[in-house]
This record gives structure tokens, C-alpha cells and sequence, in this order.
């Protein structure tokens, strides 16, 4: 009797256990297409660079990118000109100089993105006691990557009728709990585009998902293209092992 006492018990916390985890990983993201799927995709440029827009001028203002440097941008489609002109926007300390003092300079393509906040106390400070992770590499520590990225970005709206909301957090369809602290970054035409393409919030969501891809994994279509010229080595060398294995057997039979 003890015995099934504690097997109900357990089973139980067992379940209690899988709920938590459940409700945790918040609901299945659906995925979307990416040009850079699949074992031949290749980055989408005009989107790429677009995608740097959306974050410079929205995402930027809040989360950092410590594993990129502005020479990095060469990968996304733009100049050493253009990059060296974005680098020199931002002004970085340097030194110390031959007076043992630090200094401010413009920017180089060798230097890394500006961080929003000089660290992350003050990053809290200004964002409710949330801290803004950063979105170097948001695309592979996030699970569902780019498909994530953009999910989140689409899926504000307003909380159902029955559902009480936190202090300072908002609804997302998409978010683990539904509950999140950063209001909605992107709303309709919150960018421009040099290329004429129109700035919806989908539109946004998918560029900037592209571009967070892009510097989570900015050598994939170097892989890609390892991968393919692997295969065909083992496709020919295969065809030459099997043709030299007739022509030995041949010979024997």
C-alpha cells in the first residue's frame, strides 16, 4: 500500500514535471523559408542587407553584437568604402595614448560593433531589470534559429480576455509563457529601403532574420560549397573504385 503510494506520487511530480518543461518551451514554431536552407542554399544579399538596416536602426538600440566586427559586413554584400563610412559613424575608445589616457576615435572596419550600453547593470537600468541578450549568435542559441527570430517579431497582439498580464510585459503568441518584457521592436515602415522594397513588419521580421542567420553562422556557404565539392569527389571516386573492381574481377573469372 505505501508501495503505490509513493507510484502515485512520483508519477505525479512526473507529470507536473513534463507540464513545467512544456509550458517552458513555449509552442511549436512554424518554420519559413529560407534561401539559405538546404545543403545548396546561399544568403539572399538584398535581404542580408536589409536586415543590417532593420537592426542598426531598431535593434541595435538595445542589444549588442559582441562577436561582429564592422569588416564582417563585407559577407553581407557591401564595400570596403561603404564599410570604412559606417565603421567612422561610431565613435570608439582607444588608447591609452603616449599620456597614458584613453581617447575617443572614429571607428575602423577592424573594430567591433558598438555595444548600446557600457554594461550590462546599465543595460538593466534602462530596460526594467531585463537585461537585452546579445544577437551575435541569437539564431543558434535560440531553438527553431532564424524560424524563432522571426515568429517572435510577428507574433505580438493583445492578450486574450482571460489572461492577466504582468507589470511592464507584453503578449506574443510565440514566446515561451506568452509574457515579455521587450514591447514590439518593428511596426509597420519603422525603416526605409534604398531598394524601393516595402517595410512591413513581416517584411522586417524576415530581413533581420536573415541578417541575425547570416552572423550566427557567417560561413555556411563556405560549408555549402565544401560539402558539395566533397560529394562529388565520393561520387567519382566511387564510380572509379567500382569500374578498377570489374576490370580485376574480369580478369580472374
Amino acid at each position: 500500500m505505501r508501495f503505490a503510494k509513493l507510484l502515485l506520487a512520483a508519477a505525479g511530480a512526473l507529470a507536473l514535471t513534463a507540464g513545467a518543461a512544456s509550458a517552458a518551451e513555449g509552442p511549436k514554431i512554424p518554420a519559413q523559408h529560407w534561401s539559405h536552407d538546404g545543403f545548396f542554399g546561399t544568403f539572399d544579399r538584398a535581404a542580408l542587407q536589409r536586415g543590417y538596416l532593420v537592426y542598426k536602426e531598431v535593434c541595435a538600440a538595445c542589444h549588442g553584437m559582441k562577436q561582429m566586427r564592422f569588416r564582417n559586413l563585407e559577407g553581407i554584400g557591401l564595400s570596403e568604402a561603404e564599410i570604412r563610412t559606417i565603421a567612422a559613424e561610431y565613435e570608439v575608445t582607444d588608447g591609452p595614448n603616449d599620456d597614458g589616457e584613453m581617447f575617443q576615435r572614429p571607428g575602423r572596419p577592424s573594430d567591433r560593433f558598438k555595444a548600446p550600453f557600457a554594461n550590462d547593470n546599465a543595460a538593466r537600468a534602462v530596460n526594467n531589470g531585463a537585461l537585452p541578450p546579445d544577437l551575435s549568435l541569437i539564431a543558434k542559441n535560440r531553438k527553431g534559429g532564424e524560424n524563432y527570430v522571426y515568429a517572435l517579431l510577428t507574433g505580438y497582439a493583445n492578450a486574450p480576455a482571460d489572461m492577466k498580464m504582468s507589470d511592464g510585459m507584453h503578449y506574443n503568441s510565440w514566446f515561451p509563457g506568452h509574457q515579455i518584457a521587450m514591447a514590439q521592436p518593428i511596426q509597420p515602415d519603422s525603416v526605409t529601403y534604398p531598394d524601393g522594397t516595402k517595410a512591413s513588419v513581416e517584411q522586417m521580421a524576415k530581413d533581420v532574420a536573415t541578417f541575425l542567420a547570416y552572423t550566427a553562422s557567417p560561413h555556411l556557404e563556405a560549408r555549402n560549397g565544401l560539402g558539395v565539392k566533397v560529394m562529388i569527389f565520393l561520387f567519382i571516386f566511387t564510380g572509379l573504385l567500382y569500374a578498377t573492381k570489374r576490370k580485376i574481377w574480369k580478369g580472374l573469372h
